[in-house]
């Protein structure tokens, strides 16, 4: 698909020279395809996800790697995971903390949930109340815990990846409109290919191979990648595009996308361009990631109809 040219005197000089590829990014998604196998489109994205500084929503069928594509990712990047199973009877206070009253001393001391971690897996976040879903809205926005009048900063990086069962099987919530604004990214795994599941078949187990994985990226070294994203240059003309795609989707559905899915639509194609060696995006950046971004905004969370309708979108706005 073409893209809109640029003068020499639009693009910063540091744009202009095209941009070596990422080795050390290169690296990370080549380990983590050896343990998501035939996924490697989805190890692509949810990296990018991370580069942009989001939070990714991995909804999908039980068993599918949801969960091995969290740990493999934290385990990679060298960061600190923490899991919580969420359930119909889990509490707020089992995510963010609780603050406990010590007899000893006679003061309250503020005993941290696991939500405090560089890596918070939500492992099958819509089987919890929406009240306890709410825990995470303050974090996942804010970066922060709010409780008893104080306020407590989360690590950084800070990532949730939250997975979701279908909303038609037994036991589901479905997520807020408003917690579902807070994920970048939505993804389907899916089965993989014959060959794909062949190779796993005969392979060791996922949960030896996790162990076994060696940090490729230091925290420092990530958070400089996610700095260096920041500077990944968008062009006039792209950003109008962007607008458009943006535009058409409150022109044909009502309410469209939020001004906070503008943002991370343009934040993941930066990040995209980045993990393609590039120092400015072009339309297909956006293009590549636009789907993921707008279809749980679209249809409620749910998988089919709003990946119909982004994809439908994207076919009818034209590159400017």
């Amino acid at each position: 698909m073409p893209h809109p040219t640029t003068t020499s005197s639009s693009v910063p000089r540091s744009a202009a020279a095209a941009a070596q590829p990422s080795a050390a990014l290169e690296a990370v998604v080549a380990q983590l395809a050896q343990v998501i196998l035939g996924k490697t489109q989805a190890v692509r994205l949810a990296l990018c996800c991370l580069l942009a500084r989001g939070h990714l929503l991995i909804e999908d069928v039980p068993g599918v790697g949801k969960t091995t594509l969290a740990q493999a990712l934290a385990r990679t990047l060298g960061l600190e995971l923490k899991r919580i199973q969420f359930t119909s009877d889990l509490l707020p206070s089992d995510v963010v903390g609780t603050t406990v009253f010590a007899r000893e001393t006679g003061q309250f001391s503020f005993h941290r949930g696991p939500v405090f971690a560089q890596v918070v897996l939500a492992d099958e976040i819509n089987r919890a109340t929406p009240k306890t879903q709410s825990a995470l809205l303050e974090a996942m926005e804010e970066h922060q815990v709010s409780l008893d009048g104080q306020t407590h900063q989360l690590p950084t990086p800070f990532f949730v990846i939250a997975t979701q069962n279908p909303s038609n099987q037994v036991g589901t919530f479905a997520l807020p409109e408003s917690q579902l604004d807070r994920f970048l990214m939505r993804l389907q795994l899916g089965v993989p290919d014959r060959a794909a599941e062949r190779e796993m078949l005969a392979g060791p187990d996922r949960r030896l191979l996790i162990q076994n994985l060696q940090p490729l990226l230091s925290v420092a070294e990530l958070e400089a990648l996610q700095a260096q994203r920041e500077q990944v240059f968008v062009s006039d003309a792209v950003r109008d595009y962007l607008l458009d795609v943006v535009a058409a989707t409150r022109s044909s559905l009502g309410h469209g996308l939020s001004p906070r899915a503008a943002l991370a639509m343009q934040r993941a194609a930066q990040a995209w361009a980045l993990l393609a060696g590039r120092s400015l995006v072009l339309p297909e950046d956006v293009q590549a990631v636009a789907p993921q971004i707008m279809a749980h905004r679209l249809s409620g969370g749910h998988a089919g109809d709003g990946m119909a309708v982004a994809m439908g979108i994207l076919a009818r706005v034209a590159v400017r």
